[in-house]
């Protein structure tokens, strides 16, 4: 049997990017520390982009970087540099230094797309007759996943296809978890900590308020969750 070499293909990711405006590591602390206290399993060793398009000045990037694999999160790279001296300065600190998409003025050259990664197969849908208690997780691998009662504060439901609560929505409802960006999420009473959908999230404090407490059906539209009432 001929071997295979180890080749590098192109793959598409969702990270979580942080915006700052401020590099100040007291700030920095504390929005994550918010973020961790919303959805601590979410979080924990999550990668995350940090965005410095606003910063006029070149911060620490080892203290940010040490600051950050604090909380739990895995600094893997920078975007929006400016400068040359910003993106050095990265670079010496181990960070990469990453695009967030096709710079203008690139019109004449050729556009790489990454390699398809067609999706496992599906299994039949798992089925979960009962509430979804406070720290209890349920999940659907390859499949989606019915509830048939309310999923608590502190309980975390996922699966790799669709998400349906038949009842209150007050945990963490984690859909498309390996990447598939047209799962979806269904519940008759919408009150989540956190909603994900192939790696986009939101978290309860952007809900809209209009759907709290209502049916509500989620889903990935356009680079981010869209929140629609079910009628």
């Amino acid at each position: 049997m001929a071997e295979r070499d180890n080749e590098i293909k192109g793959a598409t990711f969702t990270l979580s990017v942080l915006h700052v405006t401020d590099a100040h590591p007291g700030k920095i602390r504390a929005l994550l520390e918010s973020k961790v206290a919303q959805a601590p399993h979410f979080f924990h060793c999550a990668p995350i982009v940090m965005n410095v398009e606003k910063l006029e000045n070149i911060p620490d990037f080892s203290a940010i970087k040490q600051l950050v694999e604090a909380e739990s999160f895995i600094l893997v790279g920078i975007t929006g540099a400016r400068s040359e001296a910003m993106k050095t300065a990265a670079k010496a600190a181990g960070i990469a230094v990453m695009n967030a998409g096709r710079s203008r003025g690139s019109d004449n050259s050729k556009t790489v797309k990454p390699a398809k990664v067609e999706p496992p197969p599906l299994t039949p849908t798992r089925v979960h007759v009962g509430p979804v208690r406070s720290g209890q997780q349920i999940y659907a691998a390859g499949a989606s996943l019915v509830v048939l009662g309310s999923v608590s504060p502190g309980a975390e439901v996922i699966a790799d296809d669709s998400i349906h609560v038949y009842g209150a929505l007050r945990g963490r409802a984690i859909a498309g978890a390996r990447g598939n960006t047209q799962a979806r999420i269904y519940c008759q009473q919408l009150a989540a900590e956190l909603l994900s959908i192939a790696g986009t999230f939101q978290l309860s404090d952007t809900l809209p308020a209009g759907l709290i407490q209502k049916p509500a059906h989620v889903r990935f539209d356009n680079e981010q969750l869209r929140i629609d009432s079910i009628k």
